[in-house]
């Protein structure tokens, strides 16, 4: 984990009793949203580790409820997160299971609507910092930090270098990228964190390249984007 300065180690400003087991899992919440690109209808969170064993007495669930309905670690809106998405129309569902090689504060989040299914592996690594280790099977590290541009796609010759010419092309640095395929020539995913904000129509000339899936950012500085 890159720590960038002391604010990161000291912890968010935030409602709770735990940077990590509260501050840190509504990120992994909100970012899981920004993923799926909006409200779930249904969302089946499964803890592991120190967050199965203390979620309900650090208040995690509702941490992660709140990240799901897009508020910060400071919105006060955070205790009553359980009813709020409830008279949302969003079914939670909080499980808890093992799994020894996960950070002790893990969360597998389940999220389903509009035909879609989007599964997000997050952790809390201290001071409401938090890593995604996983999207969709794809073993894929990320901070969220940065703004993120997720990109599912099929694996084939020249398609990274297509991505590349189109965000460096736009004057976006790159500050970090990961990569996982499921095969030579299967499904792959590209995260790329960038220092700017990724603007649409970028966003757009990467969706229409050849063998494109999907293109989804994930941006917890700014306003929402539908996927």
């Amino acid at each position: 984990m890159r720590f960038k300065d002391v604010f990161s180690i000291i912890g968010p400003s935030m409602v709770g009793p735990s940077s990590s087991h509260t501050g840190g899992a509504v990120r992994i919440g909100r970012a899981a949203r920004r993923i799926f690109g909006g409200l779930p209808a249904r969302a089946e969170i499964m803890f592991y580790g120190s967050f199965a064993e203390t979620y309900r007495g650090h208040g995690t669930d509702l941490a992660i409820a709140a990240g799901l309905l897009d508020y910060a670690a400071d919105d006060m809106r955070i205790r009553d997160a359980l009813a709020i998405a409830d008279a949302s129309g969003m079914k939670l569902a909080f499980k808890t299971g093992s799994n020894p090689a996960a950070h002790p504060n893990t969360a597998r989040l389940t999220l389903r609507g509009d035909g879609r299914e989007d599964i997000i592996v997050g952790s809390s690594i201290g001071g409401g910092n938090i890593e995604l280790t996983a999207v969709n099977g794809f073993d894929v590290k990320f901070t969220m930090n940065y703004p993120t541009l997720l990109v599912f796609h099929g694996d084939r010759p020249g398609m990274l270098a297509d991505m590349m010419n189109i965000v460096g092309g736009d004057g976006i640095n790159i500050g970090y990228m990961d990569v996982d395929r499921k095969g030579r020539s299967g499904e792959a995913l590209t995260v790329m964190e960038t220092d700017e904000a990724v603007p649409g129509v970028l966003m757009e000339r990467i969706r229409v390249l050849p063998d494109v899936r999907r293109v989804c950012l994930a941006d917890l500085t700014a306003e929402e984007v539908k996927s």
